[in-house]
């Protein structure tokens, strides 16, 4: 039976949403599985034997705990929006063009007044100490080597102030507001004390979200390993993070569930940064962004991790970018593990795109060589793609590289 899964479903979506929960672990052992279906290969023990990002997962997985690794791979009901998200790129064909000469290529995009080597981002993702003893000082130290930019988590395991030195370049920032504003405004007041430009608002986490993997494997009444670091309530879980330090948080209940553009322009008149809303996913609320004077969009389900909305962000990104039309930047994440899915995302029309998960699991796996290792091989997958196809420049990629499946 496991053999005949092998066969059927496809490399991806076996390799991510087979070996997603520990749960899974021994079934994959049975069928001789570690990181590529239907081989029996080493787990690789060094970055520079990964030949593409699946790689880093058996890896990453052996060092977690479980209930880490179930943070990490995480969706919610039956995980199905974090297998759309993957999926999705299948659903488009690259139209490759010849008589270009791709000797070389130049992939780098001007962004928010800044000239970035590349447009693949790393991805907010909090409690990255969970992961690796460095942490996001780990993950920014691979951003400066390879130069990529770096979007960091409210919930960061490390001060803004020390990441952003570790990154040696100005950080964006992403704001999940809390109840009490006078505790959001300080927190945002900190990210643009750091340095931060831009600070991207999070509009889709509006209710808790039912993460089914996760409260398997890390109920916190049922492992101690959690219990000792999770603590319930919302003062005690603003506690264990950097960002708060030194501001008083008591009256602080849960996180602001519902952002409205009211709250868009009470962050407006805190803070200098370009504002960017991070959770869009249809036409209707990037024609308010626009309206409303925002600075950018980030197309995103969160990851898959808050609803079960079965869209992936690479479907919703062609009615966001024909609505925006070229008046501010359109960001996308979701389900990038390679070059081509880059290509696709930047031919359809977002300015950069925003990996999280590959680089977590080559953090769990090696630290900052195994960030670092992820960046080099989606960066190599990307030129390679555009060569192939035909563009010399991310201003070449346009909608004339790319067609959906007519079935």
């Amino acid at each position: 039976m496991t053999t005949d899964i092998a066969r059927r479903i496809s490399r991806r979506r076996f390799l991510e949403y087979v070996r997603q929960s520990p749960l899974f672990a021994p079934l994959a052992a049975a069928a001789g599985l570690s990181g590529r279906a239907g081989a029996a290969e080493p787990v690789i023990g060094d970055p520079v034997e990964a030949i593409n990002v699946f790689d880093f997962m058996p890896p990453a997985q052996k060092k977690l705990s479980a209930a880490h690794w179930a943070y990490l791979m995480t969706g919610v009901d039956d995980n199905r929006t974090v297998e759309a998200n993957s999926e999705g790129f299948r659903l488009f064909q690259i139209r490759p063009r010849g008589f270009v000469n791709v000797e070389t290529v130049d992939t780098s995009v001007e962004l928010y007044g800044t000239r970035l080597e590349s447009p693949i981002v790393l991805a907010p993702v909090g409690h990255q100490r969970a992961f690796h003893p460095e942490a996001e000082l780990a993950v920014a130290r691979a951003a400066r080597e390879k130069g990529h930019q770096v979007m960091l988590s409210t919930f960061s395991s490390v001060h803004v102030r020390e990441v952003a030195e570790a990154h040696g370049a100005p950080l964006w920032f992403q704001l999940y507001p809390t109840s009490e504003w006078s505790v959001t405004e300080q927190v945002l007041r900190r990210a643009e004390d750091a340095g931060c430009p831009v600070v991207a608002l999070t509009i889709d986490a509006p209710a808790g979200s039912n993460r089914e993997t996760l409260r398997r494997l890390g109920n916190r009444d049922k492992n101690p390993q959690c219990g000792a670091c999770h603590r319930p309530g919302a003062e005690r879980f603003v506690a264990g993070h950097p960002t708060f330090a030194g501001i008083d948080y008591s009256r602080v209940r849960s996180g602001l569930r519902s952002i409205t553009l009211e709250l868009v322009e009470r962050v407006r008149r805190a803070t200098k940064m370009k504002i960017v809303a991070k959770g869009v996913m249809t036409a209707e609320d990037a024609e308010l962004c626009v309206k409303e004077g925002l600075d950018g969009i980030v197309v995103s389900n969160h990851g898959g991790r808050q609803a079960e909305s079965l869209l992936s962000t690479i479907e919703a990104l062609p009615e966001v970018t024909a609505t925006v039309n070229g008046k501010i930047p359109v960001l996308i994440d979701g389900g990038f593990r390679r070059g081509t899915d880059v290509f696709k995302a930047l031919a359809i029309g977002a300015d950069a795109i925003c990996i999280g998960r590959p680089y977590l699991w080559g953090l769990s796996a090696f630290g900052q060589a195994g960030v670092e290792r992820v960046l080099e091989l989606l960066q190599a997958e990307l030129v390679t793609t555009m060569k192939q196809s035909g563009a010399n420049s991310l201003d070449m990629i346009t909608s004339a590289y790319v067609k959906r499946r007519s079935a």
